[in-house]
């Protein structure tokens, strides 16, 4: 029987809270059918208190691997025998592959923003972004777009934020590796927001302000920092679109959510886990459109 669940049925996962949003189950599945790959992907609710716990559990099931969301992706750094390259860099971990017991951590999310940018028809390559954030997420897309030849970096953080001093270390790291230009400014200050934004490329939200259930929140006080023509991007996918992106629809701005950085993040990481290629197109047209 096609898709029957055998005693040689492989699993992998999606592990954070919350998670059960999330559609990466369906798109995962839907892969694994297509392809005719013989494993299943669940959501499990699990916390940065629960996560070591969920792991070792994984692990001695023999799990494949498994995706992290948020609050795991930097605990997991401690948790893993390996790190990639950038994951290590970024200090945190997406996706994990189990080899025998033996558990490489990655992170494909930058990879999938700087793709999602591809997507959206923009090219960012030799211009300036202006970052907001500098948790896993914002951080893995700090790291992939210098890497990828982002020319200039303006992140801004809180100064009190606990990934303060890790954000300084990336940066210097990656100011030493490529021709990045990265600067690190002030969250509440409004005024150098501005300054910043005024010759930027494009803003990117890499927080969680504006994810469901929190809608009405919103990164930035106003839409009047928006400078024309600048492309305003949020990884937020869960609503379509947040407060960020609807002052941006108002003022006739290039803008795009975070879907096509969850679908191409995903890519990667079914790569890694099965050495196949995602059939991004039907996946797109099943669940993304």
């Amino acid at each position: 029987m096609k898709n029957q669940i055998t005693g040689h049925t492989g699993l992998m996962c999606l592990l954070g809270s919350p998670c059960k949003h999330s559609i990466s189950p369906m798109m995962h599945n839907k892969s694994f059918e297509t392809l005719g790959l013989d494993y299943r992907y669940l959501a499990f609710e699990v916390n940065e208190t629960t996560l070591e716990a969920a792991v070792e559990g994984l692990k001695t099931l023999g799990a494949r691997g498994f995706n992290l969301t948020m609050p795991c992706k930097n605990k997991m750094v401690a948790l893993c025998d390996n790190l990639s390259p950038a994951a290590k860099l970024i200090g945190a971990v997406n996706t994990v592959v189990n080899d025998n017991g033996i558990l490489t951590g990655h992170n494909t999310d930058g990879i999938g923003y700087m793709q999602s940018v591809k997507d959206a028809g923009f090219d960012i390559i030799g211009k300036k972004m202006t970052l907001l954030g500098a948790g896993g997420a914002a951080t893995a897309i700090m790291v992939q777009a210098a890497l990828d030849g982002v020319a200039e970096i303006s992140v801004f953080l809180r100064k009190t934020s606990r990934f303060y001093e890790r954000a300084e270390i990336t940066a210097n790291a990656l100011m030493t590796e490529t021709n990045c230009k990265i600067k690190l400014c002030d969250f509440n200050d409004e005024d150098s927001l501005r300054s910043e934004l005024a010759d930027s490329t494009i803003l990117v939200n890499g927080t969680s302000i504006g994810m469901a259930p929190n809608t009405d929140a919103c990164p930035i006080s106003s839409a009047d920092l928006l400078p024309d023509g600048i492309i305003v991007s949020d990884i937020i996918y869960n609503p379509k679109e947040t407060k960020l992106l609807s002052m941006a629809r108002e003022k006739e701005l290039p803008y795009f959510n975070g879907t096509y950085m969850l679908l191409y993040q995903g890519a990667e990481a079914f790569r890694l886990w099965t050495r196949f290629d995602m059939p991004i197109e039907l996946i797109k047209n099943e669940f993304f459109k």
